[in-house]
């Protein structure tokens, strides 16, 4: 076995608090955060963070690997490059932190101490509220950080002093004693969890989300003097937010919502601050940050971000990759528009088979089409059935009992690079996107796009993207509601029947990720950041920070999409 396969394959140990990472975590340049994703999990994000590991080769780099337990997926699913020395996992899961909660069972404190203490466990969550994280930080230097602290935050969570204070000052909620116990519990055993060990060094941490991935950069970041960069591939907060309150997934959340939304029960108004106190830290301590579409910037100032710092770094597709299927799909088309018999249309859904992308919708949609006469086509579902098994065996029922089994046919994981050229247009009617990766692979062969105006869909479909606000926009498919069964049932048969828009979107998807959304102009712009960043001064200002003329924002957007600057050789 080598190195790279005893790394990746090695289940971390626990690290009880004050010891140190083992000596075979060597120091590396550039440190990856992320949740449940690379090098275990295929596609969305786990695609960018390779292509990231790949950009770099002239950089070390580490992957911690956030998951809720060690019972996870632990088989690598890339082939990962050797730059990448190890992988480090960490799990929130309190059955996988038994013997270190048990070996910092010791508090040591006397009666005065524990309320002095818990007091100020206590007046710090008020100041978060108010906005204010430096008082989370001196906290964690004293009872979390490793390398610093005094005393164990854990063991307070039982003494009587603390549970005193805590309903007296949480006693208008009205929960139960019993009730109030246990959800602090579960709140400390996350917060010791990601912020009581001790990191790997790297001189950038790089998140790519907020929430726990998030909390680990910015506790790394500190023990070991380095930068952090975030990347928020989606809106982490909003969409956890709403998946605790069942609501439609584009609703938008701000930083007083937790207080404000007198909607939501005790219990999910706790967690909501939990998510929002916690991306406000990062937000904060994160020295740069990154979004997919411009509309995320002022969505997470309401989260507490800062624009300041906020630039747009869009996904990219590799044209390389997909030149093949390309060539199939030229083939194709071209053998349709010489044949004098009517076409079959090839549809493609390529998600995970969950909710939140909306398959129900579209197998609804295909009984629509199926009844108004249009019966010359075939979809074919591709993606992963086993995050949510009921949802998959749902929509295997609803196609079976709308008696769609010519039409719609369910094909499993698929290598996308290999198949997406024998389609003729992609579907995706989700109900909350970033950006996502598949349509930018569609694209990039030359399918147009049918889905749903949300995330960064948006951006990547419809809208122009040139500097003239006159310019005419080159769209690549067409939007419709999430949930308008009737209006995706609309849509396909549009581009079906009209066969000049067909072309037209078409050729519109090839050139735009070309001129736009291509992968090298994407990782160039992350090797700036990861440049800039490593060449921080010592109150972690970038030496290389925007020159008058052209407004920063304005600047890093455009570099991020490869045009140039008046005054920036970046």
């Amino acid at each position: 076995m080598t190195a790279i396969a005893r790394y990746l394959t090695r289940v971390k140990g626990p690290q009880p608090g004050g010891m140190a990472a083992p000596p075979e975590y060597e120091d590396v340049d550039l440190a990856i955060v992320a949740e449940s994703t690379y090098p275990y999990m295929r596609g969305g994000v786990s695609a960018v963070i390779h292509d990231i590991v790949c950009a770099n080769p002239d950089r070390t780099v580490g992957i911690i690997h956030i998951a809720w337990d060690s019972q996870c997926a632990m088989e690598p699913v890339y082939d990962v490059p050797p730059n990448v020395r190890w992988v480090y996992p960490v799990f929130l899961s309190m059955s996988d932190h038994v013997e270190d909660f048990k070996r910092s069972s010791a508090l040591r404190l006397s009666s005065a101490e524990r309320d002095q203490l818990s007091e100020q466990v206590f007046e710090t969550l008020n100041a978060l509220s108010a906005g204010h994280v430096e008082p989370f930080w001196r906290l964690y230097d004293q009872v979390l950080n490793p390398r610093t602290r005094r005393f164990p935050l854990w063991p307070l969570l039982a003494t009587q002093e603390f549970m005193s204070m805590a309903v007296d000052r949480l006693g208008d909620l009205g929960l139960s004693f019993a009730d109030l116990f246990w959800l602090l519990r579960e709140f400390f055993s996350l917060t010791c969890a990601i912020a009581g060990d001790e990191y790997p060094k790297a001189r950038i941490y790089h998140s790519h989300t907020t929430g726990y991935a998030g909390l680990l950069a910015a506790v790394a970041a500190r023990q070991n003097n380095g930068r952090v960069l975030l990347t928020e591939h989606n809106l982490y907060t909003r969409d956890t937010i709403n998946s605790l309150l069942e609501r439609n997934m584009n609703t938008v959340v701000t930083a007083s919502d937790w207080w404000a939304d007198d909607e939501v029960d005790v219990t999910q108004r706790c967690w909501m601050a939990w998510y929002i106190e916690i991306g406000r830290i990062i937000y904060r301590a994160a020295d740069h940050i990154t979004y997919l579409y411009p509309a995320a910037i002022g969505e997470a100032e309401g989260l507490g971000s800062e624009s300041s710092k906020s630039e747009i770094v869009p996904n990219g597709a590799l044209l390389e990759k997909f030149e093949a299927a390309r060539n199939e799909f030229v083939r194709r088309r071209a053998e349709i528009g010489q044949s004098a018999a009517k076409p079959k249309w090839r549809l493609a859904y390529c998600a995970r088979l969950v909710p939140i992308k909306g398959l129900l919708d579209l197998i609804s949609s295909v009984a629509e089409l199926v009844r108004t006469g249009e019966r010359n086509f075939q979809l074919d579902v591709m993606g992963h059935a086993d995050e949510i098994p009921d949802y998959a065996a749902a929509c295997y029922e609803r196609a079976r009992e709308l008696g769609l089994e010519d039409y719609i046919f369910f094909r499993g994981n698929v290598n996308m690079a290999k198949v997406i050229g024998e389609f003729d247009m992609l579907i995706l009617p989700s109900y909350n996107e970033g950006q996502p990766m598949v349509v930018l692979e569609a694209m990039a062969v030359g399918l147009p796009v049918i889905g749903t105006p949300v995330g960064g869909m948006e951006q990547l479909v419809l809208s122009s993207l040139e500097e003239d606000p006159a310019a005419i926009p080159d769209p690549c498919g067409l939007l419709v509601k999430p949930g308008d069964v009737t209006g995706l049932a609309d849509a396909i048969r549009s581009l079906m029947r009209d066969e000049n828009l067909y072309h037209s979107f078409s050729g519109n998807s090839r050139n735009r990720v070309a001129q736009y959304f291509e992968l090298a102009k994407a990782m160039e712009a992350y090797r700036v950041i990861y440049r800039q960043l490593e060449a921080t001064d010592s109150s972690g200002q970038p030496e290389t920070s925007a020159r008058p003329g052209v407004p920063p924002q304005r600047r890093l957007l455009l570099r991020a999409m490869g045009r140039p600057t008046a005054d920036s050789s970046a």
